[in-house]
């Protein structure tokens, strides 16, 4: 099963606060515990919401919404895409990651990702082939880079 893993904001981490130079060391250190695990697939820390836009959909219009965006605690700061066996063994990696947002409160989310399965029926032949080719075409720029 595959996992994103968030990292929720708090009021320093969208001020722009950076991590101290202990809590990179280690958050490496966990991620290296993740790599080494077979676990993480993937994973970065996102800028502050008031780098980013929202492109909000409705009756057929685009509206572009630029930040930063006012409810801290719905926001993402970081996260992982992890593969687990399941969401408890998701859980116990999470326990043993280093505090994200020392001195405050924070918090980390786990959600479990759709996969082709999931879908059933709606999921055809022909969009089984189309995906396959996506993600190895995705893969093949991921190593070229």
């Amino acid at each position: 099963m595959r996992f994103m893993v968030m990292v929720k904001a708090t009021p320093n981490s969208e001020a722009g606060a950076m991590p101290s130079q202990e809590l990179i060391t280690q958050m490496m250190a966990f991620n290296q515990q993740l790599v080494d695990a077979g676990i993480m697939l993937a994973g970065d820390g996102l800028q502050p919401s008031a780098k980013g836009v929202r492109v909000r959909f409705a009756n057929g219009k685009r509206t572009v919404i630029d930040g930063p965006f006012p409810e801290t605690k719905e926001l993402v700061a970081g996260y992982w895409i992890w593969q687990c066996r399941s969401r408890d063994e998701a859980v116990e990696w999470v326990k043993r990651c280093p505090d994200p947002m020392p001195g405050e409160e924070s918090e980390i989310e786990i959600r479990p990702l759709f996969e082709t399965e999931d879908f059933g029926d709606a999921v055809t032949p022909e969009v089984r082939a189309q995906e396959e080719r996506m993600r190895e075409q995705v893969a093949r720029r991921s190593k070229a880079t």
